[in-house]
């Protein structure tokens, strides 16, 4: 079976149309946002909409919740759908729900999103410090379930200390090295590092305001830069994770970057990012345009199996491994309460 085609984010105006389009551009897993700052109870909202799409396009789309799913979706003509929230509010103030989350279907959470919460700091926060001794409990406890940390939004401090704490590889789904282009969100090169070390994945994010020279970025531009990160990083820990925002309306902005926790416009990433979501490069508009960047990267001398690897074959191997609890054998198996109370 060939090398599967998979995106580790998406945030789409979730459609027909949307669906469609995955199918012709032969994407065959993403991770969806069912979730920002909704609470739990809003969370499973959200999956029952996701679980009505799932009825009404049987042929289209699929609810994926193991990496054989994918290869399932592959051999049906679907595409798999994996859940993720960008924030830790659907689980609230209660680490009971990060279990329950997992059996609902959730394989990815945020740890952060731009700010402070009760498990990390954020990206956007001036002051750094790191996990809390919640989000330390959560990072165990997310082991033990098979739900895998993302530290897209994070801060420098907590992203370093996530990769220590965890005794499982966690991801970056969705940025760029700063190296590239120096916006909040893109990574260091020493997180990068620590995250090829540790077993960890990069996915590239497509975001404009992600990219060198935004909307104007060149494929070209953007294949030099992976192949550059390939040299940091190795290839076998890349991936692509899109950030594709397709369809959106303008307000919705406000909701990811507003929330409920503030009055005011937060302008984020720059003066102009409250404005709406900006256009995508010519090169990359929807699901139809993962072709090109597989052009782009032979273009700048990757070899087919390279390729093949950033475009999904690397995240399979990453699902495979991370989104089963651990086997019995394994410590992380015992019960919850029985590990901690000894050192309570």
């Amino acid at each position: 079976m060939p090398s599967p085609c998979i995106d580790c984010l998406q945030y789409a105006n979730w459609s027909e149309k949307v669906f469609q389009q995955m199918r012709a551009g032969g994407v065959d897993a993403v991770h969806v946002t069912i979730t920002y700052h909704e609470t739990f109870r809003e969370t499973v909202a959200n999956i029952a909409t996701w679980n009505r799409y799932f009825e009404q396009f049987p042929d289209l789309i699929m609810h994926g919740r193991e990496a054989t799913d994918i290869r399932r979706a592959q051999e049906t003509g679907r595409t798999a759908i994996f859940f993720g929230s960008q924030n830790p509010s659907c689980m609230e103030d209660d680490i009971g729900l990060v279990e329950v989350l997992h059996t609902l279907g959730l394989r990815f959470m945020q740890l952060t999103y731009n700010n402070q919460s009760l498990l990390a700091t954020g990206c956007y926060e001036a002051e750094d410090t790191g996990l809390t001794r919640m989000g330390r409990a959560v990072v165990a406890e997310m082991n033990r379930v098979g739900l895998v940390i993302d530290m897209s939004h994070s801060s420098e401090r907590s992203t370093l200390e996530a990769i220590e704490a965890s005794t499982r590889p966690i991801t970056i789904t969705h940025a760029n090295p700063a190296n590239w282009h120096p916006a909040l969100r893109n990574k260091s090169d020493a997180v990068l590092k620590s995250l090829a070390e540790s077993g960890g994945m990069l996915g590239f994010s497509l975001y404009p305001h992600h990219l060198a020279n935004g909307s104007e970025c060149s494929l070209e531009d953007f294949c030099a830069m992976v192949a550059r990160t390939a040299d940091l990083m190795g290839v076998d820990r890349l991936g692509i994770g899109s950030d594709l925002c397709q369809d959106q309306h303008d307000s919705v902005v406000s909701w990811m970057r507003n929330g409920r926790w503030t009055k005011n416009t937060d302008h984020g990433e720059g003066s102009a990012a409250m404005a709406g979501f900006p256009p995508q490069p010519q090169w990359f508009r929807d699901n139809r345009d993962f072709s090109n960047i597989a052009e782009g990267l032979a273009d700048v001398g990757m070899s087919q199996s390279e390729i093949d690897g950033i475009l999904g074959g690397n995240w399979l191997d990453f699902f495979t491994d991370n989104f089963a609890a651990p086997a019995a054998s394994e410590p992380e198996a015992g019960p919850v309460f029985g590990k901690r109370s000894a050192t309570a």
